[in-house]
Formats: C-alpha cells, sequence, structure tokens
C-alpha cells in the first residue's frame, strides 16, 4: 500500500508511542511526543496542523507546523519510524505542511534541531532546510540579590541595545516565541512592548544599556516550574555578571524552581554566560529555514 499522508487522529495515539520509543535510544532522555499528541490533536486548526504518514493503516511518520506570525511558520516534531526511514518520508511530509503554511499566509518555516541528532540535520537538509543559527540555554538559579548595574524594565531601551547587539546579528534577529514552547520567531519592537506589560524587559547599565533580556511565560517541565526568556544579550563580562543576576532575581521573586535563557551560541556568549550563570546546557541547538513558502507550495 502506497504511503498517504492525513490528519492525525486519537486512535494513531499507540503507533506514536512505538515509532518514537527508539528515537534516542542512545540519550538519557525520553521523546516527549508521547506526551503532547493528544493536545496536538485536540489543538489542530487554524494555526496548526498534526499530520502522519499512514502505511497499511498504521502511522509511520509525524509532523506538525504551527503559525507564529503572519509570515513564520515553525515546524516540530518530525518523527519517522525507524523501518521506514530512508524512504522520503520526512521530505513527503514537510511538503505537505509547506503547502499548508503557505495557504495559511506563512513565507518561512523554521525547526530546531538538536546538534547532536545527526539524523535529525540530515533529514532536515534532505526536506531543503538550511542552518540558520544555533543557541545554547543558560540556567542561572533563583536568587535574591542585586545586581551591580542598575536594572530597569525598559522596553525602548531594550530594543535599542538588542538592534546594535552583536547577539542579534548571530540569532539572525530570533528569540523564543512568546506563545508556542520551544519555538522562535523575529524578535520585535510590538512583542517587546506586550512583555514588558505583561511579563518583565530586562535592562542592566549605568551609561547606557549594556545588556537585555525578556522573560516570556512560565512553565513546568519535569515536575520543575520554570522562568523562560526569550534571549539574553549583552556587551562584557560585566553586563553578563549583571544581567544573569537580574534574571535570578527576577526569578526569585516568581518563586519559580529554575529558568530557561536563550543565548546566542559564540565563544564569547558562551564562556560569559558560563562564567557569569554557572549553568549552561552542554549542547547547542541549531534553527533551520526554509524560506519562499510560497514558491515551493
Amino acid at each position: 500500500m502506497s504511503p498517504t499522508v492525513r490528519t492525525a487522529r486519537h486512535d494513531d495515539y499507540d503507533d506514536i508511542v512505538d515509532l518514537t520509543s527508539d528515537v534516542w535510544a542512545d540519550r538519557a532522555m525520553a521523546d516527549y511526543i508521547p506526551d503532547v499528541f493528544r493536545d496536538w490533536v485536540d489543538d489542530d486548526g487554524p494555526n496548526r496542523k498534526t499530520l502522519v504518514v499512514d502505511v497499511d493503516g498504521h502511522a509511520v511518520g509525524l509532523a506538525q507546523a504551527v503559525i507564529l506570525t503572519e509570515t513564520e511558520a515553525w515546524f516540530q516534531g518530525m518523527r519517522v519510524d525507524s523501518d521506514h526511514r530512508g524512504k522520503g518520508f520526512g521530505s513527503l511530509l514537510t511538503e505537505h505542511l509547506i503547502e499548508w503554511a503557505a495557504d495559511a499566509g506563512a513565507s518561512v518555516g523554521r525547526s530546531m534541531v538538536f546538534s547532536w541528532n545527526e539524523a535529525g540535520l540530515g533529514q532536515s537538509l534532505a526536506a531543503g532546510f538550511e542552518a540558520v543559527t544555533s543557541f545554547r540555554w543558560a540556567h542561572p538559579d533563583p536568587a535574591d540579590e542585586t545586581p551591580e548595574m542598575t536594572v530597569r524594565n525598559d522596553p525602548t531601551t531594550a530594543w535599542r541595545y538588542w538592534q546594535e547587539s552583536d547577539g542579534r546579528g548571530v540569532l539572525s534577529g530570533l528569540a523564543l516565541d512568546s506563545g508556542e514552547s520551544w519555538a522562535l520567531s523575529t524578535l520585535t519592537r510590538e512583542t517587546l512592548d506586550r512583555l514588558a506589560a505583561d511579563q518583565t524587559v530586562l535592562t542592566v547599565g549605568d551609561d547606557g544599556p549594556q545588556g537585555m533580556a525578556c522573560r516570556v511565560r512560565t512553565t513546568d517541565a519535569d515536575g520543575e516550574q520554570l522562568a523562560e526568556y526569550a534571549v539574553g544579550v549583552w556587551s562584557d563580562v560585566d553586563a553578563a555578571r549583571a544581567l544573569f543576576t537580574a534574571i535570578a532575581a527576577d526569578a526569585a521573586t516568581l518563586g519559580v524552581d529554575g529558568t530557561r535563557v536563550l543565548i546566542p551560541e559564540t565563544p564569547r556568549h558562551v564562556a560569559q554566560a558560563a562564567y557569569a550563570s554557572g549553568n549552561i546546557d552542554e549542547c547547542p541547538d541549531f534553527v533551520l529555514e526554509i524560506d519562499g513558502l510560497e514558491e515551493l507550495s
């Protein structure tokens, strides 16, 4: 029977559990897909589409697309059963999701792949994506401390600093999306204004801005509550220390267990974040992009 691409259903759940059971067998981590699959099915609509590849009545491939902004789509959850890899099912899913996202108005699609996930990187490149940036997570512990620089909740100053920062260039203007967990979208002035009112936007510096960060949400992860910060950028090691202290203090006011701060993947940023925050992820994550969706659909 030829493979068929169709909308995911609740009765695909057992197949999804099976095909994700050995995705990262060599890593001490479980795939998150079984935990969210039923929610993905329930949430399908104008801004979200979950597809499977069906072979002989069984789901052997999975992927989802989410519309983040008027022009940006996010592709995630790409999985293909180990017995069906190498058959082009990942590209087949991507083609259908590109068509769906283009019809929804998106002109660019992106996805995230762990840097150690060789199969995922190869699958993404085969589907037409190109690597555009990489980032890493820093995790300063919440602490009631006072930074050695002035801290403000100031979206205007934060936006000015973001536009001029080398971190913005490294990240291609992207930061953690405020609506979709684990997705990145273009950070805009409007987003900072909204976050300053609903969450917080932090700037540090005594004689002009020397760093900025913005909190997008609190979330539960592995039984702990985390404060998530869309991005953190700074000018030097002193500014890094002040910014991560400000983040730690902000998180402490929320009573959360930990933090997650997206930082640019450069030697300077990673080294200074490790020094200032004391805790960064071991490996970076890659963001891949496919442009001109309307022309590909």
